[in-house]
């Protein structure tokens, strides 16, 4: 097996080492992407694919070891395939993610903004709330995994714990390893989705979803009651797609996340979209709205609403905002929690394609005097297309885009440049420590 050296420049997008081979004048050739190397280290590496323009490598042996460097916290780091980054130090990581950021602003759209705000961050452990675990079956093992994926690999991880689940999930991925190897439909069990919510005097509400592809038994019934009362936890049932999950036992549930500084209580479904990381989404919201500068006569546009993250915190503010998104049950649901929260004269929902939106839906809906734009990893290209082409009188003066591709942000913002816009301000929000996920906001301004 051949192996190479190389000095490490820089890191990707997925958290690899990035270096050059040198060419015989010494000048920088192939890149290679090296797994578990960090900037300013000398590696050796062993290449798993190789193309014209680059490879992709492990790190086999490290020769000068970056100050930065750290022991990852996690026994099965390396090979579960849930972070990619404890080995580097988490102040660290959000540097890293910061310079993703504006490299994909300027290689991609020559876009610089005018200033680069502070990062959000907080705790980097015990941080996910929501989370998809794999269930498998091992007989030749003769014991049953729950976890996350191992990396490039369809088998789940033979994982105890994990470091950035809540303690009490982690500290039950054992007993449930054992309850479900009792359970008659073992075999008919490929998951369990995690999520947790706010509950009363400081508690949180563990709701943990069964999807079962054979109906429980008598038996099986009682082991999960057994364990929901032992163990505090939600059981919710789901026989299909993520519409047909419903609670189990207890057969009610209160399952919610707060925004306090907003006085909002969002009601959510464990297989609705969520922010994974609750604190730092009460701090995305608040510094969102500081940055849109809502003022009391404004009407506002809340693009990929869901089920109103943004948009019920922005009725506290506003004249009036308008929800929009791709789905009639999301924008039913939105408006269910405006009625919850007591906004909903200040608000309304409208289902629409926004992948496919045009100016004329705009000018449709009026003019709005701000806009807040969170997309999913696809990007609002057709959105920023469509505002770029309205006539100044019909533009919004200030535009707030959260996103969770900096290549997607990079491109429409771009597009928004052309279209008279000017970004402001940009930054990163660390959502998911230790994972190479970047997301980011950037402030347009119309000029």
């Amino acid at each position: 097996m051949q192996q190479n050296m190389i000095e490490i420049e820089s890191l990707d997008m997925d958290g690899r080492g990035v270096g050059h081979l040198r060419n015989e004048d010494d000048t920088p050739g192939k890149v290679v992407f090296v797994e578990g190397a960090l900037p300013k280290e000398t590696v050796s590496f062993h290449s798993y694919r190789k193309k014209n323009n680059w490879e992709a490598a492990t790190m086999t042996a490290l020769h000068r070891e970056s100050s930065l460097r750290v022991k990852p916290r996690c026994a099965y780091f390396g090979i579960c395939g849930g972070c990619a980054m404890q080995h580097l130090e988490a102040s660290a990581q959000v540097a890293v993610k910061q310079r993703v950021l504006e490299d994909n602003l300027w290689h991609l759209s020559k876009v610089k903004p005018e200033r680069m705000m502070r990062p959000i961050y907080g705790p980097t452990w015990g941080y996910r709330y929501r989370a998809r675990i794999s269930v498998k079956n091992v007989v030749k093992k003769g014991t049953v995994l729950v976890g996350f994926h191992e990396k490039k690999s369809p088998f789940v991880s033979d994982m105890q714990t994990c470091e950035i689940l809540p303690p009490h999930v982690s500290a039950m991925l054992m007993p449930l390893r054992a309850l479900i190897g009792t359970l008659s439909i073992v075999n008919h069990l490929p998951q369990i989705e995690l999520a947790i919510g706010d509950g009363e005097d400081g508690k949180k509400t563990t709701v943990m979803v069964l999807r079962i592809m054979q109906a429980l038994s008598a038996e099986d019934a009682l082991k999960l009651k057994a364990f929901a009362d032992a163990y505090g936890v939600e059981w919710w049932l789901q026989t299909k797609g993520p519409d047909t999950a419903v609670p189990y036992y207890p057969e009610k549930s209160d399952l919610h996340y707060t925004l306090p500084e907003f006085g909002i209580k969002m009601p959510f479904k464990p297989t609705d979209f969520t922010q994974v990381n609750h604190q730092i989404n009460r701090v995305l919201v608040t510094r969102a709205l500081r940055l849109l500068d809502i003022q009391p006569q404004d009407r506002v546009a809340d693009l990929f609403c869901g089920l109103g993250n943004f948009t019920l915190p922005i009725a506290t503010l506003a004249r009036e905002v308008v929800g929009i998104e791709g789905s009639t049950a999301l924008t039913e649901r939105a408006a269910d929690n405006a009625r919850v929260n007591n906004v909903e004269a200040k608000t309304s929902f409208y289902c629409r394609n926004l992948f496919e939106a045009k100016k004329e839906d705009f000018e449709a809906l009026g003019k709005f005097d701000r806009i807040l734009i969170d997309p999913p990893r696809e990007g609002a290209l057709d959105v920023c297309n469509a505002l770029a082409a309205l006539a100044s009188g019909m533009k919004p003066v200030r535009i707030v885009y959260v996103s969770c591709s900096p290549a997607t942000l990079a491109r429409d913002a771009g597009v928004l440049e052309a279209g008279g816009y000017r970004l402001k301000m940009a930054g990163v929000v660390n959502m998911f420590p230790h994972t190479a996920h970047v997301e980011s906001m950037g402030v347009f301004d119309l000029v």
